[in-house]
């Protein structure tokens, strides 16, 4: 593709790199940026420099939050005897979408995937039992993951971690076709699964 300016190239090649986002769609976004008024491109600048600088992670469920605890775990609204266990944040955003659940959450930061080189040590896992280690009112542990081989797999290894403590461990009904992604689930099948889950059971030879 050939660029009529070196700084369009740039623009091009830096938003081509989005996940999702071609050469093509990336000229057009740049394109428009050069037709809206100078201020309007300083604001989308200034938003994602701002929320690159001061976006944390929860120290306590590792959701988003512009704090250092986040907005859900902060609430006394929620039920904090229920945890429910997600992949990453898509999903936090996903279930809360569906206004069938109250507790609050741990994000694992992705699954175990041996293919991918990703063992239980890059997760969050320990601070999910540091969690329940340190205080009584857990009471259930929800296991929100995709039902895929991995997902499976880091289900299974959290139980085995938590059959020593005194929680229930309950998965998401499958109404969720195997293999599919949460994020891309609609939010009456979501809540639906959310609101009919069931006990994790475990099964080894």
């Amino acid at each position: 593709m050939n660029f009529p300016s070196k700084l369009v190239e740039e623009a091009v090649y830096e938003i081509s790199r989005l996940p999702g986002i071609g050469k093509k769609t990336a000229l057009r976004l740049v394109l428009h940026l050069l037709k809206q008024e100078t201020k309007d491109s300083e604001n989308l600048a200034n938003a994602i420099l701002n929320a690159r600088t001061n976006i944390k992670y929860c120290s306590v469920c590792y959701n988003l939050s512009d704090h250092p605890v986040c907005d859900i775990c902060n609430s006394h609204r929620r039920d904090k005897g229920t945890i429910c266990v997600v992949e990453d944040l898509r999903d936090v955003l996903a279930i809360e979408n569906t206004n069938q659940y109250f507790g609050v959450y741990h994000v694992l930061g992705g699954v175990i995937s041996p293919l991918e080189r990703i063992g239980p040590d890059q997760l969050t896992i320990d601070s999910l039992i540091g969690r329940i280690q340190t205080t009584t009112d857990i009471k259930e542990v929800i296991l929100a993951l995709s039902p895929t081989m991995e997902g499976d797999t880091t289900a299974f290894y959290i139980t085995k971690k938590l059959q020593t403590y005194p929680v229930k461990i309950s998965t998401i009904a499958r109404g969720i076709p195997f293999g599919g992604e949460l994020e891309y689930m609609d939010e009456v099948t979501l809540g639906r699964s959310i609101a009919t889950r069931t006990l994790f059971e475990t099964k080894e030879d």
